[in-house]
């Protein structure tokens, strides 16, 4: 019950076409797909953060010792 068969995917494509229209629909799969990546660089960037402020500050302070 809970798998969309070949059949059911013309169906939505074919409302989807109708709704929204054929020029339109590029642009729909454009921004969403900039959508999806931005969304992985942000991912990305929760995943590797930037070095601690307190390694900052240190090398920040070593260079002005010397």
């Amino acid at each position: 019950m809970g798998r969309i068969g070949p059949l059911e995917l013309v169906l939505i494509l074919a409302v989807f076409l109708l709704l929204f229209g054929a020029r339109r629909i590029p642009e729909i799969a454009r921004s969403l797909g900039r959508a999806v990546s931005q969304f992985r660089r942000g991912m990305m960037d929760e995943i590797a953060p930037e070095e601690p402020e307190e390694k900052k500050k240190e090398s920040g302070r070593e260079g002005r010792d010397s």
